[in-house]
């Protein structure tokens, strides 16, 4: 059984609407509109205790998954939605061991994720051209416990990627057409190439230069997820839902 120890991070679940990702101190207090927790209390405790604030409002101590921390990171950029994140992992075939070029990093949430599948002996490369973005994301990769599995890199992906055989290149970025010969040129064979746009038009400047070059399989998806109400006699969807995020365009490299 896991212990919560000092300076772990803790997911503190109230509802499925209230969580709080805290860093567990012997000293602190973390203080809602429910009370406040002793964090201390929490030290040597499994994960998914229970622990009541001062006013007698019950939460649970939960040890934080990847899809927490993409929730909770630092933002200064937004972040790619989990409904979204999965689909660009399995389609990139993104997995233990996979060497991985990402740009831009933004608020590193979908780093956390490329770095958690590519563990425990791949690499994640990611490009940003802010450094300011990058230091928010390298503090969000640090919490994690991720960051040896990524190597941050202040550098502009449209001048040119300087991995080479890399199984997958992808990009979240306002100009992801720019990139598509160095990915081509930097892909092994048969490499993903995937990228996430907002608009439909940065898709089909996207997929026009994806063509000029020996790509297969370039296909775009829209992902939509809605979530469920489940109580008895009363089970439908929900109000309110997350529509559209943005369109993701995959493409294979194959060789002349």
């Amino acid at each position: 059984m896991e212990l919560i120890e000092e300076g772990c991070d803790v997911l503190l679940y109230l509802d499925h609407r209230r969580t709080y990702l805290v860093k567990v101190r012997g000293d602190r207090e973390f203080h809602t509109h429910k009370g406040f927790i002793r964090l201390g209390e929490l030290i040597g405790k499994p994960y998914g205790c229970a622990v009541e604030s001062n006013l007698g409002v019950r939460f649970y101590a939960l040890k934080p998954l990847v899809r927490d921390r993409v929730l909770k990171t630092e933002r200064r950029t937004q972040v790619i939605y989990p409904k979204d994140m999965g689909f660009i992992l399995l389609m990139a075939d993104v997995g233990p061991g996979r060497r991985v070029v990402e740009a831009g990093t933004g608020s590193g949430a979908l780093t956390l994720a490329l770095a958690n599948a590519v563990k425990p002996n791949g690499r994640v490369y990611s490009y940003e051209i802010r450094p300011e973005f990058q230091r928010g994301a390298r503090r969000n990769i640090e919490r994690a416990g991720l960051a040896a599995y990524v190597e941050f890199k202040l550098r502009d992906i449209t001048e040119g990627i300087e991995e080479e055989d890399v199984d997958a290149v992808i990009l979240d970025m306002a100009t992801p057409w720019l990139v598509v010969p160095h990915a081509y040129k930097a892909l092994k064979g048969g490499g993903v190439f995937l990228s996430f746009s907002p608009t439909i038009e940065q898709v089909m400047r996207t997929v026009s230069a994806l063509r000029g070059y020996p790509f297969i399989e370039v296909e775009t998806y829209e992902i939509m997820l809605r979530r469920f109400i489940v109580e008895e006699n009363r089970t439908r969807p929900e109000t309110l839902m997350i529509g559209h995020t943005g369109y993701i365009t995959v493409g294979r490299k194959v060789l002349e």
